[in-house]
Order: structure tokens, then sequence, then C-alpha cells
């Protein structure tokens, strides 16, 4: 009996509690289902926003092999528009930004580097894309908006071509001194093996004294 007694305080007890916390319990079980069932929802939709970005990537490098300017930028804007979270959204940009760049559509590339900048997903990425982006700006005589980007921070592997690309836009001012150390810096830079060296050593001869 004494045992019956105890069970039955227990019991009470836990009804009790139940009463007084068991709304919370179900309402934290509810939420721990939700969160796991739309994570999973969202690692499916990831990986299928991914594979897709991936045909059409493929799809615009196909495209580039027969320099298909139409194609590529009709595919690498559908990309950029629908597949934007994806890890193919920058590398479309740049191609298509490249395909306006050497198209002479200098606003439409310009456009398509930011955008490239805006959605890179490293830093590597990033400084490419505003190199990019800052050569484009140099052709169209945005002088002081290319050093601009190029007085950024970067990486050491990027030191090279940075101060290649600032090289010509302080020529393009009439900076002789200035670019002729921005020239010197670059050739410090690049590897010995880098094809961009003779280039600049062509510009710097250029120069002159």
């Amino acid at each position: 009996m004494a045992l019956d007694l105890e069970e039955q305080e227990q019991l009470d007890e836990l009804k009790a509690w139940w009463k007084k916390n068991g709304i919370w319990i179900i309402a934290g079980l509810t939420a721990f289902l939700l969160a796991t069932a739309g994570w999973r929802g969202w690692q499916t939709w990831t990986y299928k926003q991914s594979a897709e970005a991936s045909m059409l990537f493929d799809q615009a490098m196909q495209a580039t092999m027969m320099n298909d300017a139409k194609t590529i930028k009709d595919v690498t804007g559908q990309i950029m528009e629908h597949y934007g979270r994806s890890a193919y959204a920058a590398p479309a940009a740049w191609l298509a930004g490249r395909v306006n760049h050497e198209a002479g559509d200098l606003k439409s590339a310009g456009a398509q580097y930011r955008y490239a900048l805006e959605h890179a997903k490293d830093p590597a990425q990033e400084q490419l894309a505003r190199l990019r982006l800052a050569a484009v700006l140099l052709d169209d005589k945005d002088h002081a908006g290319a050093l601009k980007l190029l007085d950024q921070p970067h990486d050491a592997a990027f030191a090279g071509l940075y101060a290649q690309l600032k090289g010509d836009v302080l020529a393009a001012q009439g900076k002789k001194q200035e670019a002729r150390a921005a020239y010197q810096l670059a050739l410090e830079k690049l590897g010995e093996a880098s094809p961009l060296k003779p280039l600049v050593e062509i510009k710097l001869d250029g120069l002159g004294g």
C-alpha cells in the first residue's frame, strides 16, 4: 500500500509537471522537426539549383568554343538571373563580361563584372572580378574609378596583375614616373614564367628615360 501511495504521488507530480511544461516540450519538438525538414528541403533545393546551373554553364562553355556570343549571353544571363546563389553565378558573369568587353560594350561588361564582384564566393573570385572591372573602367577612361579598385587590398598572388594594370592606368593619365614604378613592381611580382613579363617590359621601355 505504501508503494502504491508513493507511485500515486509520483504520478500526480508527473501530471502536474506535464500540465505546466508539456506545451513547451511539444512546441520545442515541433520546432525541431520543422527545422530538420526545412534544412533537408534547403539541401535538396540547393543541390537542384547547383545541378541546373552546372548544366547551363556547360552550355555556355560549349558556346565559347564555338564563338557563339549570342548563346553565351543568353545562357549566362539565365544563370545570373535564376541561379545567383550558385557557385556558377560569378564565373558566368565573368564570361559574359569578357564577351561584351571584347565586343566594345563597356556598359554591359562593367555591369556583369560588378555582378561577379557582388556574387563572388571567395576572396580570389572577388579580387579577380575587381581586376577585370578595373580593366573595363580603364577602357571607359574612368581612371579614378579604376585606380580606386586597384588600390583595394589583394593577395600576393594577384600583386603582379594589379601592378601591371595600375601602370596602364597611370600611363593613360600621363603620370610616367608613377607608371614606371608600377610596371617595375609588376616585374618583381610576376612569376618568372609569366607570359605578361615581356609585355610589361615593352610598356616600361615605352615610357622612356
